[in-house]
């Protein structure tokens, strides 16, 4: 099987051949193919991936290219994991909306638009190349952020997409680690959007332990969410740790404004990957990668990529989604992050208890937002931008969402062709 990676250059790749190099004897790959504009990347990223292969005594071969046709000619399936902008553009998300008062992030409020502006049109004529030259069937493994309003925007267009996200895997492996059982035997009741969603059950042979996990191991599940204690006690549910921007709102912003932004942080430790990638003798996967960020993203990638292309029967997976009634107060047409039972056919969510209304109506209202976000990003339009801010629950007046909407155009003109001509 042959699998491309478009964002090959990313420091995330060698977390991610370090899985299939794990998942040899289920995930039966030959060919992984790097594809990235930055020659300088891929001539690091290349060489290292090919160690890794390597040492692991895995036989699947390597190739980079700057050609898209070229290297999505027969693949089976497409990860898609491309930053527009680079980091210096995160920078910018992270940072424009605090002069507002609004959180500085990169996948929600003002930030995580202005990632989708620039993002879709970008995924969305990849995808079109993909199907026009390894046809129709090739799968589209998105974990391009954000993962949702992407991943609609493929599913709108009639690619065969799923969403990707290691939130979900993230905490299944530690409460597995808290729980002293094994990763594969917790089964959560995840439910929301991507970057949206709450753990309403930690579900062990049958019995759910999460009233343990908010009991015995309060502590630690508080720190290692970065949310109260008493907050997740109280609606009985482990939020995203990302929801910490809706629940902590204003305290996230004031330290946002103190601290350097997300994005520095990460360019040092990019800088630092990938002088230890050109390292020749290093031959397996640095501790420093782990600062990156995408804990397990290489597990869930592989595991999803295999069920896809060649698993036995369903699997589960936490996927990003068409909603299709799942959740019945969503349009079909949403993109949910849910459990669902993937095969070669496709993700079919699973059912879903019926959500409580603390949780249904912020997964509305967030919904209704991406519809307008993914509106401005396919057709463009300062009023556009602005209306979607305006429905954003982080946002949500008027004089702020203008305010911001020129501040986000403006310093994404070169990425918006739109913007440049009106």
């Amino acid at each position: 099987m042959k699998l491309t990676v478009v964002g090959g250059g990313s420091t995330y790749t060698p977390e991610l051949i370090d899985g299939i190099a794990g998942r040899r004897t289920s995930l039966d790959v030959d060919e992984i193919v790097l594809v990235d504009p930055d020659a300088h990347r891929l001539s690091v990223i290349g060489p290292f991936s090919r160690r890794l292969l390597a040492h692991a005594d895995h036989p699947a071969r390597i190739t980079t290219t700057a050609s898209l046709e070229e290297g999505v000619e027969g693949a089976s399936a497409v990860l898609l994991q491309l930053r527009v902008g680079g980091q210096a553009a995160r920078r910018t998300d992270e940072t424009f909306p605090l002069d507002c008062g609004c959180v500085g992030q990169e996948t929600t409020g003002a930030g995580g638009l202005a990632k989708a502006l620039r993002t879709v049109p970008v995924v969305l004529d990849i995808a079109d190349r993909v199907r026009s030259v390894a046809g129709p069937d090739t799968w589209i493994v998105n974990f391009t952020n954000p993962v949702g309003i992407v991943t609609r925007a493929l599913l709108q267009a009639g690619h065969r997409a799923v969403g990707l996200c290691n939130v979900a895997i993230g905490f299944q492996r530690w409460a597995a680690a808290q729980l002293g059982v094994g990763a594969d035997d917790v089964r959560l009741d995840h439910v929301g959007l991507n970057h949206l969603t709450w753990e309403r059950g930690v579900v062990v042979d049958g019995v759910d332990r999460l009233p343990e996990l908010l009991g015995e191991h309060g502590d630690a599940l508080a720190e290692h969410m970065r949310l109260p204690l008493p907050l997740m006690r109280r609606i009985g549910a482990v939020p995203s740790y990302y929801l910490n921007y809706f629940y902590n709102h204003d305290e996230v912003v004031a330290k946002q404004k103190v601290e350097a932004p997300r994005a520095e942080t990460v360019a040092a430790v990019e800088e630092e990957l990938m002088a230890i990638y050109a390292d020749p003798a290093v031959v397996t996967k640095p501790e420093q990668l782990a600062q990156r960020g995408g804990a397990f993203y290489s597990e869930a990638a592989v595991q999803l990529v295999h069920s896809l292309t060649g698993g036995t029967g369903a699997e589960r997976h936490v996927v990003n989604v068409r909603n299709d009634g799942t959740l019945p107060f969503l349009p079909d047409d949403a993109v949910v992050e849910v459990p669902a039972a993937v095969t070669s056919e496709g993700a079919v969510p699973l059912p879903v208890e019926p959500v409580e209304p603390l949780f249904s109506g912020l997964i509305a209202n967030v919904t209704g937002y991406e519809d307008l976000a993914l509106e401005a990003a396919v057709h463009g339009g300062r009023d556009r931008v602005a209306t979607a801010l305006l429905a954003h629950p982080l946002i949500g007046q008027y004089a702020t969402a203008e305010r911001l909407a020129d501040e986000l155009v403006a310093r994404n003109e070169d990425f918006l062709p739109w913007a440049k001509d009106s």
